[in-house]
């Protein structure tokens, strides 16, 4: 529990079961996940939808009171999780970090051949790894799916009626995010735990990287365009694998080998 809100806990708890009849203010479609907004308490928003508004406006959509917290994810009047509203001044604290959000696009290039997941720092320093991964925008290689590799395709409809998705999605966040330092900083995000439930409610509501590219906009509201991108193509990786261990997959992941250029070409191949 992180707060308790000023009215409304039995009405909140009580929609929340029979959400699925009510339709979201700001989309006009059924609220798969209730939000609350505090302290004025209107509920008649879905939780993706509500937090996306509240990136551009710091006010309720219906009473433009100022919204200084979103309640969701409820399961009791005392048992429910809360983001944050960053102020403007919060807003205003810039991140330093090596790649922060909305960094400038990376051509990849194809590679001639690929090269197994030992690409960098030693095999016991997997966070590393995985920030190499994002500094030097390294797609992982698909793999088609077939009987005896078992890796398997899937959609949002399948996610979002897999417990075993759902919790190889979180456990994969878990560690993935612990690679943007900028996030420590950045009120915007909350805290980690909270982008772990968001981006398991995005995935639940949009295919993964489907054509209209939703999932990916909603996520790169907090981590950038290349940094999103990057993260989905690795989850959807992660999440089509048979594997139940992140350290099974990260021994199977491959890597097209790094693109260097200019006259140093074969310094640089070395390093790492």
């Amino acid at each position: 529990m992180d707060s308790r809100p000023t009215t409304l806990p039995s009405t909140a708890t009580s929609q929340a079961s029979r959400q699925g009849e009510d339709a979201c203010t700001i989309c006009l479609e059924r609220i798969s996940e209730r939000a609350v907004a505090t302290p004025c308490n209107h509920l008649t928003f879905d939780f993706l939808c509500l937090v996306s508004w509240l990136q551009e406006n710091s006010t309720c959509p219906l009473c433009k009171a100022e919204v200084r917290e979103v309640q969701y994810d409820w399961r009791s009047p005392e048992d429910f999780k809360t983001y944050h509203v960053p102020t403007k001044k919060e807003e205003s604290v810039r991140p330093s970090n090596a790649f922060r959000p909305h960094q400038p696009y990376r051509r990849r290039v194809q590679p001639r051949r690929p090269i197994t997941c030992p690409i960098g720092p030693p095999a016991d320093d997997i966070l590393e790894r995985r920030r190499r991964v994002y500094r030097e925008v390294l797609y992982s290689l698909h793999i088609g799916g077939n009987r005896i590799n078992q890796y398997t395709n899937f959609t949002q409809i399948d996610f979002l009626t897999s417990d075993e998705l759902q919790n190889k999605a979180k456990m994969f966040l878990r560690r993935e995010l612990k690679v943007f330092d900028f996030l420590d900083n950045n009120p915007r995000a909350s805290s980690r735990d909270f982008l772990i439930v968001y981006i398991v409610f995005v995935l639940k509501s949009h295919e993964l990287r489907g054509a209209d590219g939703r999932a990916e906009d909603l996520v790169s509201e907090f981590l950038g365009r290349d940094n999103a991108k990057l993260l989905l193509h690795e989850m959807e990786s992660w999440l089509r694998s048979p594997y139940i261990n992140l350290a099974d997959w990260d021994t199977e992941v491959q890597y097209p080998p790094p693109v260097v250029h200019g006259p140093d070409r074969r310094n640089k191949r070395r390093v790492g």
